[in-house]
């Protein structure tokens, strides 16, 4: 049960909830984006100061994405051993090559990218790099939030535990995590957790603000404002942390099986990140940085975002450089190998690749994504298609790792679109559309 002042604190939210939705990939209603340019002045002029509030509104995101851990909690995930060079840009006049847009109209590479509020995008062929580009002050060595392709590293990260023996995927989390059990993970398998089909009765709405995922996983997570959500202690609320909420709220939907359905929920990544840190015995950053940061050749450390527990944001909370996140998706579109060294094992990577028909059809049937590209989605990543090996991690707000392995490419680009979600979302179509025509005529 909920304690009274736990109530009487989420009482006053559900009045007063004004919040800032970070985590769910969906598109949420938006009003006309300001124009008032970020932290302007020192200090900074009142309407252009980035805050809690504000930081997921644009232009302010353009901001606070590059800066983080200015609204947001972060943890350190350093870098390690000798740098491996990207050596170029070598092909900058792909920045010039030209794209008919959605309009009909003729544009260029880069200028699609900036117009549709990208942040930085890079091309990566083989070892090289062809080109790279840096919009609103972004530059080669900032860190700029990944949002939910944060899910990708997670899962990627679990098939080391997976390759070791130490976690079957026709098991439930709650065999691993005993204080699952009686809640909605106990029935699925960790492998339906990782395709989002675990029929969860709990939905991530940014309408409803006396929901649970308004009430409790969004400042549980850290990572959205509330009014007084950061002053609850763990003594006087029962859902402090994300794992209160993990295992004492989201029940299983009675009218839907797991397995049946495609319906993304960044619950599931949160449950991930706990299986790693349970079966591994090590925080999850740790985790990450021994077995994936440490052995990319990284040029940068990297951060992570908290929940309001200091446990990493496993489902949306990794930043990092532009290059840096090319480099781990270079480490994927070869199988798990980079720079000599097989970092994640070549058939939980192949694995993702193996698409069944069930998988396409419970993406075929979300009517979210009807009018989208995606063939499946499976093992946390998104798959276009799989049998040239084109596949991507998407993150909210425009953040993409997209792979071509045909094309033996890589490109990534860093967004900050007033609106978060992909789905719909001509911004997010026409850079993923650009990418993936430049990636057939390299």
């Amino acid at each position: 049960m909920r304690t009274k002042a736990a109530v009487s604190i989420f009482t006053l939210i559900s009045f007063c909830f004004t919040a800032q939705l970070v985590i769910a990939d969906q598109t949420p209603s938006q009003s006309e984006p300001a124009t008032v340019e970020p932290m302007q002045g020192v200090p900074p002029a009142r309407n252009s100061q980035v805050t809690m509030h504000n930081f997921r509104d644009y232009p302010m995101n353009q901001w606070a994405f590059q800066n983080i851990g200015a609204p947001l909690n972060t943890v350190v995930i350093p870098r390690q051993g000798n740098i491996v060079s990207l050596p170029g840009p070598s092909q900058s006049q792909l920045g010039e090559k030209l794209f008919t847009t959605a309009a009909g109209e003729q544009q260029s590479f880069d200028q699609i990218f900036e117009d549709n509020y990208g942040d930085g995008v890079a091309i990566i062929q083989g070892d090289k790099l062809l080109h790279e580009r840096y919009f609103h002050s972004f530059n080669p060595h900032a860190q700029h939030i990944w949002f939910s392709m944060s899910k990708s590293l997670a899962s990627s990260a679990f098939g080391l535990l997976v390759e070791q023996g130490k976690v079957k995927l026709d098991k439930s989390p709650a065999d691993y995590i005993p204080e699952l059990k009686g809640s909605g993970f106990e029935r699925v398998t960790i492998q339906q957790l990782l395709d989002h089909a675990t029929s969860l009765n709990f939905k991530e709405t940014y309408t409803d603000m006396t929901s649970d995922f308004a009430l409790y996983y969004v400042p549980a997570l850290n990572m959205g404002w509330l009014p007084g959500a950061r002053d609850v202690q763990p003594n006087n609320s029962e859902i402090y942390g994300v794992h209160d909420f993990l295992s004492r709220f989201i029940k299983p939907d009675p009218k839907r099986e797991p397995g049946d359905n495609f319906d993304y929920n960044s619950s599931n990544a949160d449950v991930l990140g706990w299986l790693i840190a349970r079966l591994s015995g090590q925080p999850f950053q740790d985790y990450i940085q021994k077995n994936i940061w440490a052995k990319l050749g990284a040029e940068h450390d990297a951060t992570i975002a908290v929940d309001r527990a200091y446990m990493p944001a496993v489902t949306g909370g990794m930043n990092s450089t532009l290059r840096d996140a090319a480099r781990f998706g270079m480490m994927i579109r070869d199988s798990g190998k980079f720079n000599g060294q097989q970092i994640i094992p070549s058939n939980w990577v192949e694995k993702t690749l193996d698409v069944s028909d069930q998988l396409k059809a419970n993406m075929a049937s979300n009517t979210h994504y009807e009018d989208e590209t995606w063939s499946a989605y499976h093992n946390m990543w998104w798959i276009l298609d799989a049998s040239i090996g084109e596949f991507a991690a998407v993150g909210v707000h425009g953040q993409v790792i997209y792979i071509n392995r045909k094309a033996d490419t890589v490109m990534v680009w860093f967004s900050s679109q007033p609106v978060a979600g992909a789905a719909k979302n001509e911004s997010f179509r026409a850079k993923l559309r650009a990418a993936r025509e430049m990636a057939a005529g390299l």
